[in-house]
């Protein structure tokens, strides 16, 4: 039961955001390159997840200790709230995941160098301050710009130096592509607990943004990425592969504004959290076609 219970902690509806930026970071490294360093690839992968699996369980913990995790929350049950484990376990293993990141980060420092080394350790600097320290981010209107740069830039980025030593503008697409879809995750979960966390004054984007701006938001965080292919320029041709899985985002938009806030966001978060991977996949596919 404990185990069905930590996998719960972890919220693996929403780890396909540490996996995507790494898969399209490789895979535009390996259709420049023709060939793709498999071990390196594959320790960023395990590190990134490691990073965020550490930031939703420090998140855990942190929520219920500041007052924010509350019986009347709408969100999926929190480990911590429910009395499954105590913060002090939450919190452990969320250093044992962040240490676990952290020793893999060595091999990785070796492989790409200093560049490999900052991004590192400000992804596990970050994963703390996102709920930990004085002045969490999480409660703050800057979780969806940690979201954007962390999840799109760096991770998307990093990737990709690792397996070529420099960067290209092909680079700053698809990261900003990705990490706005990144942030349109979170920008669901702020709106759904808009209420909640103000009660516990967790003042997020979606408070200052108020919810009809938060949805105009979304608008945006969600249709941008799809014009990357014209970004390319032609440069890869099955970037197009994307547009694939456009008539799902305007389904999702459609079900943001037309769904009052409450418990049905957990399966429109779920599903945003699906079209980022949907994306990432269908343009990494495209990238070495």
């Amino acid at each position: 039961m404990q185990i069905q219970q930590w996998l719960l902690a972890v919220r693996p509806k929403t780890l396909g955001i540490s996996v995507v930026p790494v898969l399209v970071g490789s895979a535009l490294a390996w259709a420049e390159l023709g060939r793709l360093l498999w071990l390196p690839a594959l320790t960023a992968l395990l590190a990134a997840m490691l990073i965020q699996i550490g930031t939703n369980l420090y998140n855990d913990a942190a929520d219920f200790e500041r007052g924010a995790d509350t019986p009347d929350r709408l969100g999926p049950e929190r480990a911590t709230a429910q009395g499954w484990f105590s913060a002090r376990q939450v919190k452990r293993a969320a250093l044992l995941s962040f240490a676990g990141a952290f020793a893999l980060g060595i091999y990785l420092a070796w492989v790409g160098g200093w560049p490999i080394v900052i991004i590192g350790l400000l992804s596990l600097l970050a994963g703390y301050a996102y709920t930990g320290g004085p002045r969490p981010i999480a409660y703050s209107a800057g979780g969806e710009l940690f979201v954007f740069i962390f999840f799109g830039l760096l991770a998307v980025g990093g990737s990709y130096y690792l397996q070529t030593g420099s960067l290209s503008l092909e680079t700053l697409f698809c990261a900003t592509a990705i990490g706005l879809l990144a942030a349109a995750v979170l920008l669901v979960n702020n709106y759904r607990d808009l209420e909640t966390d103000e009660r516990a004054a967790k003042l997020t984007l979606v408070h200052y943004l108020g919810r009809e701006r938060a949805r105009q938001l979304y608008v945006l965080l969600l249709i941008l990425p799809f014009a990357l292919p014209v970004a390319f320029n032609n440069r890869f041709d099955g970037s197009w592969l994307v547009v694939l899985c456009l008539p799902f985002a305007l389904w999702l938009l459609q079900r943001f504004s037309r769904e009052p806030p409450g418990r049905v966001f957990n399966a429109i978060l779920a599903d945003t959290a699906k079209l980022q991977l949907a994306y990432g996949v269908l343009l990494s596919l495209g990238l070495l076609l």
